[in-house]
């Protein structure tokens, strides 16, 4: 019988095909480094907000219910494809999902994760949905729309092979119809399997994972073809930190680098390129994206709780406060305010003003103009659009305090650690214990990086001499002082 575990572990790895789907990156070096050229000429005015060319505008959006929405997210058929419903009962006896948490408002005993729906074969199965890579937890609570930052896919390539090799002594126990959708889904993942490889377990290749799912399909009808049609991606995958969905009611554009313009909620759909194979399927399926945006902008982020770490100090918050209008509220926004507006620039920043690691925005905005294309010309593109820019979108720090690690790429912990650059470990390992203290994760500094670890452990050490790993820039907060750091993050709390 097909392994129980690996099953479930094939449920797991093929979450990315549920997370955001973004412009795909080419990522070797010489296209980095080439687009840094490209770029370096970029000039910025840092202090001109209303600087037309770093606006991002909005754009009309479809409305929706978030009840329909949400019943979406928990058992649509937007995957496209799963293990057969048949072979669930065998990982539940043997305890395969633990004591994982089902979802709220959803009935059923699959863990929060998974979803059980009908595909287009007419086969009942289960598979991922978004919230395996959109929920996540602190101090083990739960939250719907956290950032899912506990997976590792470094391994998928193995486990995906012994999972396919077990295949046929499934075949005796399903219908020929099942059958062909397990060898379906394993023979999917199977070939997206070396595109999605992180080299740090708790990054994600939502990028990369893109790419491929683009390359093989037939950009006018949808069609899944076995040969790539568009050349893939590079293999080497730049990490990306899964966002909160509790920011997007804020934002005009989706993605680090500003690339999802348009209809959102076509953009969200996208989920479907992994097994949604023809473009009425599509279609089905986007008629039910609109309320599954309606839900993703109706969440609240989660409040401090003083379980987490202790009651907010009230005066030193404001303390902190007046340091963030004087220091970060020109790109992050306003929260709270007297007049009870709160407002959020919406604007990009040039990769070399904010200094952080420039991989994943010069790859966006040089590197991947076949996908873009790719995108904006099939039925994606209709209502939807991409356009890349060679910088970041600094986000909307609703509930920031619950959703470390940091950086586009997760490279920094802690929100102490990024307010002070010196701090910053150049190789970390993370730990089980959420760190109230800094407000971010638990973790250990390590004295080698990956070039001196020759086991599978490396994955579990951030490396941030990486190629799309780096921890460097944003130091707006070495400008404050250790008491003024301290103000700042219980001002953090709050928001």
């Amino acid at each position: 019988m097909v392994s129980a575990r690996l099953a479930t572990l094939s449920f797991v790895c093929a979450c990315v095909a549920a997370c955001e789907a973004s412009t795909a990156r080419d990522v070797a070096s010489e296209d980095v480094a080439d687009a840094q050229d490209d770029t370096a000429t970029v000039e910025v005015d840092a202090e001109v907000d209303d600087a037309a060319a770093f606006y991002l505008a909005a754009e009309p959006q479809r409305d929706g219910d978030p009840a329909k929405g949400f019943q979406t997210l928990a058992a649509g058929a937007y995957v496209g494809c799963g293990v057969p419903a048949e072979l669930v009962p065998v990982a539940q006896g043997a305890g395969v999902f633990g004591d994982e948490p089902g979802l709220p408002g959803r009935d059923g005993d699959l863990p929060y994760y998974l979803s059980q729906f009908t595909v287009a074969s007419g086969v009942e199965v289960v598979g991922p949905n978004c919230f395996t890579c959109h929920a996540g937890t602190v101090q083990g609570e739960l939250f719907l729309g956290a950032p899912g930052i506990d997976l590792d896919f470094g391994g998928f390539a193995s486990q995906i092979a012994s999972f396919k090799e077990q295949l046929p002594l499934a075949e005796s126990l399903l219908s020929p119809e099942s059958y062909a959708e397990l060898v379906r889904f394993a023979t999917r993942l199977e070939l997206i399997a070396p595109w999605v490889q992180t080299a740090v377990a708790g990054t994600n290749p939502a990028d990369n994972l893109a790419g491929i799912l683009f390359s093989h399909r037939d950009r006018e009808t949808l069609a899944w073809s076995e040969t790539p049609l568009i050349e893939p991606p590079d293999q080497v995958v730049l990490p990306v930190d899964v966002p909160p969905l509790w920011r997007m009611k804020k934002k005009h554009a989706m993605f680090y680098a500003a690339a999802g313009r348009g209809d959102h909620a076509r953009i969200m759909m996208t989920t479907s390129t992994l097994c949604v194979d023809g473009r009425s399927e599509a279609e089905a399926i986007d008629k039910t994206f609109g309320d599954v945006r309606a839900w993703i902008t109706s969440l609240e982020a989660p409040r401090w709780n003083p379980a987490f770490g202790g009651e907010i100090d009230p005066v030193l918050a404001a303390e902190g406060k007046d340091l963030f209008v004087a220091t970060c509220q020109r790109c992050h926004g306003t929260y709270g305010d007297d007049d009870a507006v709160e407002r959020y620039p919406n604007r990009w920043v040039p990769a070399e003003e904010v200094g952080t690691d420039p991989a994943v925005a010069l790859g966006a905005a040089h590197a991947a103009t076949r996908f873009v294309t790719w995108f904006n010309e099939s039925f994606y593109g209709e209502t939807a659009h991409l356009d890349p820019k060679p910088g970041y979108v600094p986000p909307p720090l609703d509930g920031i305090w619950a959703t470390g690690p940091f950086l586009h790429n997760g490279s920094v912990p802690t929100l102490a650690t990024l307010l002070d650059a010196s701090k910053r470990p150049r190789y970390w390992r993370r730990t089980s214990a959420w760190n109230a203290a800094e407000l971010g994760l638990g973790y250990t500094t390590v004295e080698v990086g990956h070039d001196q670890i020759t086991t599978n452990a490396k994955r579990f050490v951030y490396d941030t001499t990486l190629l799309g790993h780096g921890n460097g820039g944003h130091t707006y907060g070495d400008r404050l002082t250790p008491e003024q750091r301290t103000a700042l993050l219980e001002y953090l709390k709050t928001l």
